[in-house]
């Protein structure tokens, strides 16, 4: 059984991913929630990406999946941003995956090939007020990831998934209430917003080996906001 390590999972979107793979693969989910552990058929490593390094000696000698799903939403004026909040943005969308890649990327040199899936933005390449910041860190997700496709193919394909507004607890301050969720649904041509089993559907694929064929690639899953506009 192939082993699969997820960086975050304890809710929203890793959550809908780890019930749709449980009984398929071996999971690790690298996670603060102690709580996590007892509610899941997965191998939990307790693991704060913000404090030390990750406990690579906890993994096993091979992994066929990596996903790494902490994220940030900071939207603000760009003159209200301080060059700290798009550090932190960097920091934590960004170069803690980095940090996690390269610890880990003797493990998977061990599969056959290993799949990694990594989280941009509709807001990386579809330019929107306020996002500046986490449009900046996001982008850099889609350069790194067709960069490390070209390097390190066949035997590790990577993708990326950039979905739209997602109704999850990182988002809760934008959905929180009935107006702003129907607001936020006719931005979108598909007229609502994104789900965590919307976004754990292609993570899931991309993992396994019916996309055995791709990589280097972004995925919009964003009810058509990057590429319709279906204003008359």
């Amino acid at each position: 059984m192939k082993n699969i390590l997820l960086i975050g999972g304890s809710h929203g979107i890793g959550q809908a991913l780890v019930e749709k793979l449980a009984n398929q693969l071996q999971i690790w989910v690298a996670c603060r929630s102690e709580d996590f552990a007892n509610k899941n058929q997965v191998n939990h490593i307790p693991f704060d990406i913000l404090q030390g390094d990750f406990p690579i000696e906890q993994l096993p000698e091979k992994l066929d999946g990596f996903v790494y799903l902490p994220g940030t939403i900071q939207l603000k004026p760009f003159k209200n941003l301080k060059p700290e909040q798009f550090k932190q943005d960097f920091e934590y969308n960004f170069l803690k995956m980095v940090g996690i890649v390269q610890a880990i990327l003797p493990k998977l040199l061990q599969s056959n090939q290993a799949s990694i899936v990594l989280y941009s933005s509709v807001a990386a390449t579809t330019g929107m007020p306020f996002h500046t910041s986490v449009a900046a860190s996001k982008a850099a997700i889609e350069g790194f990831a067709k960069s490390f496709a070209a390097e390190f193919a066949p035997k590790i394909r990577i993708n990326v998934v950039a979905p739209s507004l997602t109704d999850t607890p990182l988002a809760e301050k934008f959905l929180n209430n009935d107006i702003k969720k129907e607001k936020s649904a006719e931005r979108h041509p598909l007229k609502r917003v994104g789900t965590p089993n919307d976004i754990a559907n292609i993570s899931a694929f991309l993992l396994s080996e019916d996309s055995s064929w791709i990589t280097g690639q972004v995925f919009g899953v964003d009810g058509g906001m990057s590429t319709l506009n279906t204003q008359m």
